[in-house]
């Protein structure tokens, strides 16, 4: 045993490359076939210490799973389960975390989760219950999960910076998301960030989108950590921890302007997969940055086109609509992806849905609307579909009807050129003091009348804890704005927690306000 979990301690803190080479030679060491043949004809006489322990050195030193030796250790850990203390419990359950699924190893983990239900109340260490709950997994049963999370809620205030680390790990493992337990291990992860490994970050953000866990707090605080240290961190880090925030919708606006700055001054580092990321990244969260804007475009631009020749349809594909939805063209790109699809070598549906084919659709939007020679239409079409709206749209149906007077003084459902919808649409006088009936706005000039565009949109579609729109909805938000609207952008979600009296206000203050009329929105194009 001493043999074996010596070899482990000193072979698990080598590079992957150090391992394969060491791994090798201890395979082919003599002593070590002999040690193994002892270990099999001693099996069953060993201690439940030994047992496990050298059960889980053997697993984490790569000795395959369908060996003899392996599979006769796991039959005898099945044979004397009911006398393995919690501590043995925890090796043998952080062991079989890490074997694949077979007969034996199934009937094993069978057998370990009826002895954590009977013994689940005297277990005290929460590190133990971490590991009991990376091996049961989310397979377990509901009540054995509530079970294990009251176990670590009564043990909460002996967690530590490291534990709490392994807990997120442990519930995402579970699939099971306990609030109490998040938010106090999200308080020591930031209390103690700079502590964190750079892969734990990235570990801690997969979880939260395992466990659909959202703690603004502790997003802005990895951030800020990742913010302040990108010095130390290779480019190619601080992709993944990028990438890992636009899984979960949430800006790090300050870190995402530093990696534009890195990209300027050095972009050979953006191999074809970095950049797509790049171009996902920036372009999901709808993220201009604040200076060089045109240069880190431009930049982009140039990588692309030094990947044309390897490039396959379905990336060009991605990489044009990102930068499309950011409002910028990339010509060169643009012309090849055009060529591709009058040649038919996209890959494309007959569903307006599916994902290619509604790409491609946007990307010819924005070649139309984001061009610099489109003007402003003297007139637009627009289609009032139904008198019928959707249930998460009554009430704000019930408070414009309340705030103008009756169904006249506004259309809703509507559909525009290029495949656009809005919510609902209502006209007003060209100095903006007062709503006029549709019918008779319909005779008025546009040059006349004010259009407003309402859009309520769900929490998903704003970056995480504010109200900067997403990539898609502030594309749209710009294309109606190049159509004639004032558009309105609003979260339904809050809007349907108004009482209603707030609700009319809250429309009146967003018809009548001078915000109403603005263009906050940063785009390439506004710098350009």
């Amino acid at each position: 045993t001493n043999a074996l979990t010596t070899a482990w301690r000193l072979f698990k803190n080598l590079s992957e490359e150090q391992q394969r080479y060491e791994r090798q030679l201890i395979f082919e060491h003599p002593a070590f076939v002999k040690l193994c043949q002892q270990l099999l004809r001693e099996a069953r006489r060993m201690t439940r210490g030994d047992l496990v322990f050298c059960l889980h050195a053997l697993v984490n030193l790569g000795v395959p799973q369908n060996t003899l030796l392996v599979q006769t250790l796991v039959r005898v850990c099945q044979e004397k389960l009911n006398q393995l203390n919690n501590r043995c419990i925890s090796v043998l359950a952080t062991t079989l975390a890490r074997m694949d699924k077979d007969k034996n190893v199934s009937a094993l983990q069978a057998g370990l989760q009826l002895l954590v239900e009977q013994r689940i109340s005297s277990i005290r260490d929460i590190f133990i219950l971490q590991n009991l709950m990376k091996c049961l997994g989310k397979d377990a049963p509901v009540f054995l999960k509530k079970k294990l999370e009251m176990a670590v809620v009564r043990e909460i205030d002996s967690l530590t910076s490291s534990n709490a680390l392994h807990m997120f790990l442990a519930l995402a493992a579970m699939n099971y998301c306990s609030l109490p337990i998040l938010n106090s291990c999200s308080k020591k992860i930031q209390e103690n960030v700079h502590d964190v490994p750079f892969r734990q970050l990235i570990l801690i953000l997969e979880a939260c989108h395992t466990l659909l866990y959202r703690n603004v707090k502790l997003f802005s605080a990895l951030a800020d950590y990742v913010n302040s240290t990108a010095y130390l961190w290779d480019k190619r880090q601080i992709i993944l921890f990028l990438s890992a925030c636009e899984t979960l919708g949430f800006q790090p606006t300050e870190l995402l302007d530093i990696f534009a700055e890195k990209v300027i001054e050095d972009p050979d580092f953006l191999s074809l997969k970095n950049l797509l990321t790049v171009l996902r990244v920036y372009s999901r969260l709808n993220h201009v940055p604040r200076v060089q804007t045109h240069l880190f475009f431009e930049t982009l631009h140039s990588c692309l086109n030094k990947c044309l020749p390897q490039i396959s349809s379905t990336e060009l594909l991605k990489a044009v609509y990102a930068l499309g939805i950011l409002g910028y063209l990339p010509h060169r790109a643009l012309d090849e992806l055009l060529q591709k699809d009058s040649k038919d070598e996209l890959i494309l549906s007959d569903d307006p849905r599916e994902q290619n084919t509604a790409m491609l659709r946007c990307v010819k939007t924005c070649m139309e609307l984001d061009s610099p020679s489109f003007t402003k239409p003297a007139f637009v079409l627009s289609e009032n579909l139904s008198s019928l709206v959707s249930l998460n749209l009554r009430k704000a149906q019930e408070a414009l009807i309340e705030l103008l007077g009756d169904k006249t003084m506004f259309w809703q459902n509507v559909r525009l050129p290029y495949g656009y919808h809005i919510d609902f649409e209502i006209r007003m006088d060209s100095e903006r003091k007062k709503v006029l009936p549709i019918a008779a706005a319909e005779d008025h000039p546009d040059s006349h009348v004010q259009r407003l565009a309402f859009l309520f949109a769900p929490m998903s579609a704003f970056c995480l804890g504010t109200t900067h729109p997403q990539g898609k909805l502030a594309m749209k938000k710009r294309h109606l704005n190049k159509l004639g609207y004032h558009v309105i952008l609003i979260q339904n979600k809050k809007f349907q927690e108004m009482k209603n009296k707030d609700a009319v206000e809250f429309l009146k203050r967003k018809i009548y306000s001078e915000d109403a009329f603005s263009f906050p929105e940063t785009t390439f194009q506004d710098n350009n």
